[in-house]
């Protein structure tokens, strides 16, 4: 993906399930390199589109490109390129953070010689070494979401999705992902995030606003 070019561009977007229009004819883009947000309340189809748009399902109409890969035929060289964390958290509760994230280097693909470096990189970012050794289902939801988070980027993703990664955790939990999520832009990482709180778009330098499927505003969050 060149460096000047749109990471995601999306036109007349749609997703139907049967008679349902879950997103109805939407386009927009995410330049490289910003947080994007994308705001609307639950149920309005945030987690539809970043579905189609992560390589997950696919769209019925409309046209879309994703870190220079098309939605409808390239979508396995898609989510080999991306770095996404689901809405609902996506460890594995049995296993400690260290065999998620020695999971999800083998599911990345990740060389193994760089497996001790990532491994450390991961704890490091995630301030969670002291409990690399107990069951993820045991931490508090804000540390398993700096988990989540942590696998999310262990193959370097130079575009990240995030859905509704804050919801559930509190106040100071979620300020520090914010802080987090500043520090990888500035790495030149490009991230697009799905939320419901209003207070979030604050964060982000741009904001799509999405309801009952349809596009409703779109601009800098002032």
């Amino acid at each position: 993906m060149p460096l000047d070019a749109d990471a995601v561009v999306v036109t007349d977007l749609v997703k139907r399930f049967g008679r349902f229009t879950a997103v109805d004819r939407i386009s927009f883009s995410v330049r490289t390199g910003e947080i994007f947000g994308f705001l609307g309340p639950n149920g309005a189809g945030k987690s539809t589109t970043i579905r189609m748009l992560c390589g997950i399902i696919s769209p019925t109409s409309g046209a879309g490109r994703v870190a220079g890969f098309d939605l409808f035929t390239e979508p396995e060289r898609i989510k080999q390129t991306i770095g996404y964390m689901s809405q609902k958290f996506s460890l594995y509760p049995d296993l400690t953070p260290f065999e998620n994230i020695r999971f999800y280097l083998g599911i990345y693909n990740v060389p193994a010689e760089q497996w001790p470096e990532r491994i450390e990189w991961v704890f490091g970012v995630t301030r969670l070494s002291a409990v690399r050794d107990r069951l993820t289902r045991e931490l508090p939801p804000g540390w398993r979401q700096r988990l989540a988070l942590g696998c999310a980027l262990l193959h370097r993703p130079r575009l990240l999705f995030l859905d509704e990664p804050t919801s559930g955790v509190d106040p100071i939990t979620r300020r520090h992902f914010w802080d987090f999520i500043r520090q990888l832009t500035a790495e030149g990482v490009t991230v697009f995030v799905t939320t419901h709180y209003m207070d979030e778009a604050r964060h982000c330098d741009r904001v799509v606003m999405i309801n009952a499927g349809r596009i409703v505003a779109s601009g800098p969050p002032a």
